[in-house]
């Protein structure tokens, strides 16, 4: 079985779709896949699909898309043959009080992805930054889209989203910070001006952005990316950039030698060379 959801959501058996075009199936299946051979509980499923009211026949009613879902999953397995596969009750197994997905972690993207993000923070503190580049930069290509682009959300994912989508940010900012270290700034220059236009009040990426623009030999630049930022932060929020922000601005104004050394104290990000 190979599953997606680092974008739309995807289930394969031996090439065929698993997916349901039923809304709430969906929403069981992409819950399960989250967590391969881990037991969802019905409660967490149960609020996934109906909130904090379910019907008084929730539980029947989830019982019959679990076994929609072992329908489909066996079609797609096909007969088992002796010694083969497990039937689809084996796979999409029941447990006291939930069910589960006996499928290894890796054959889902998400689990993949979170593998090599893994070794690129390990590669990144080990002073490995070619490495830390190359593990990053391979789990963010395999998201498709945005995460569960096609899949209702309930309370349940909803926060999983997020929590994947704050993910990825973060993994874009850890590997610009390796490119960076590289030197690679100028290439990062269009790249950065994406992400600072889409994220308008992250600090990180800006400060990213600065750097990149001033190592590039466009301080003038850079320091209007700082002051555009300011403008918005004091206009939308009432506040001052972080300290650490303001500390950089100062240092591109003081033209610091500091900056102009890619491999710089190994602080997490760049957002984080002037903090104290």
């Amino acid at each position: 079985m190979k599953i997606q959801v680092l974008g739309p959501l995807s289930a394969e058996v031996n090439g065929d779709s698993i997916v349901p075009t039923a809304r709430k199936p969906r929403q069981i299946l992409t819950l399960l896949a989250l967590y391969p051979g881990r037991v969802m509980p019905v409660p967490t499923l149960m609020e996934e699909i109906w909130g904090t009211e379910p019907p008084q026949s929730a539980l029947t009613t989830l019982q019959t898309y679990i076994l929609q879902l072992r329908r489909r999953l066996g079609t797609a397995m096909g007969p088992a043959a002796p010694g083969g596969p497990a039937g689809a009750k084996d796979v999409l197994a029941t447990r006291h009080g939930g069910y589960l997905l006996r499928i290894p972690p890796q054959a889902v993207d998400v689990h993949a992805y979170e593998s090599l993000v893994a070794s690129g923070h390990d590669r990144h503190e080990h002073g490995d930054d070619a490495g830390a580049a190359a593990s990053l930069r391979a789990a963010l290509a395999l998201w498709q889209g945005p995460a569960l682009v096609d899949v209702r959300l309930g309370p349940v994912l909803e926060i999983e989203v997020m929590r994947l989508e704050e993910s990825r940010l973060a993994t874009v900012e850890r590997r610009i910070d390796a490119d960076l270290r590289l030197g690679r700034h100028t290439e990062l220059i269009a790249e950065l001006t994406d992400l600072t236009a889409r994220h308008p009040q992250h600090e990180g990426l800006h400060a990213q952005a600065m750097v990149a623009l001033y190592r590039s030999g466009r301080q003038a630049r850079a320091l209007d990316v700082y002051r555009r930022l300011r403008g918005r932060l004091v206009e939308d929020l009432g506040v001052e950039p972080s300290p650490q922000l303001q500390r950089l601005h100062q240092a591109m104004l003081a033209v610091d030698p500091a900056l102009d050394v890619p491999a710089g104290p190994r602080r997490g990000t760049t957002f984080d060379l002037y903090a104290v």
